[in-house]
């Protein structure tokens, strides 16, 4: 076996705050819309409200995910949207994984 050129590891690309998994499912499946409420996103990657607002709250502080409150008649409703920082960074993790999983 050969060692790989001197090229940094894929795996020092990965994005840490992306990287766990309740907040890579939030950011999976805000990257396949443009946003989502809030209800939604929980009931597609399985958490509960008190999870998914932590983790999106991270995300919101390190200007990956947009969070609007307002209200749909007199109810309140969350909506979370991918930012464009957000989607940058999920497109290079996700190049990251697939190097590393491909083998270089």
């Amino acid at each position: 076996m050969s060692l790989p050129d001197q090229r940094e590891h894929a795996r020092h690309r990965l994005d840490d705050v992306i990287h766990a998994p309740v907040r890579f499912s939030i950011v999976a499946a805000l990257a396949k819309v443009d946003n989502a409420e809030f209800a939604a996103v929980r009931d597609a990657i399985e958490v509960s409200d008190s999870v998914l607002s932590k983790q999106s709250q991270a995300l919101e502080q390190a200007g990956y995910v947009a969070i609007k409150k307002g209200y749909v008649g007199k109810r309140p409703r969350t909506w979370l949207k991918l930012t464009p920082a957000g989607r940058r960074a999920f497109d290079a993790h996700l190049a990251a994984l697939r190097e590393i999983a491909g083998g270089a």
